[in-house]
């Protein structure tokens, strides 16, 4: 199984179609969003997580392009600024892969680096600006 965090920029004319479906559908992929924004008749954005047969993966990847969206692998370097961070656990709370947790009895907040998604989603949700993500694309071949 290939698999691949990615970012999806679509364009206007795309953000109305069935684009994930039709990855499942036509190419046998399975997929996990992390983070979704769109609208109809405006741009949108993804990030998910794309799984399959790797030939299957390049032939929906091709799809997706061949319909103007903007495919970019995701690199992630993510940290957590153990000055900052004053263990609140609201991070813990939006982490939808339990990167993020609670070590108990302790009450100390973890960061596993192996598990986080690059969702973005404890950047915001830390009152005091702890998390610190940066994305590094490299668009594929």
């Amino acid at each position: 199984m290939y698999s691949k965090m990615l970012s999806l920029r679509f364009p206007k004319k795309t953000a109305n179609k069935p684009v994930v479906y039709s990855l499942v559908k036509k190419f046998d992929l399975t997929f996990n969003i992390m983070k979704a924004t769109i609208y109809p008749r405006e741009e949108g954005f993804m990030v998910m997580e794309l799984s399959g047969h790797k030939t299957n993966f390049q032939r929906g990847i091709r799809y997706l392009k061949s319909l103007g969206i903007q495919v970019d692998s995701i690199g992630q370097d993510i940290r957590r600024d153990d000055r900052k961070c004053f263990q609140c656990g609201a991070c813990t709370a939006v982490c939808p892969t339990g990167a993020l947790y609670v070590k108990r009895p302790q009450m100390e907040v973890l960061f596993d680096r192996d598990k986080c998604s690059a969702c973005e989603l404890c950047v915001s949700a830390c009152p005091a600006k702890a998390m610190e993500i940066r994305f590094n694309k490299a668009l594929l071949s």
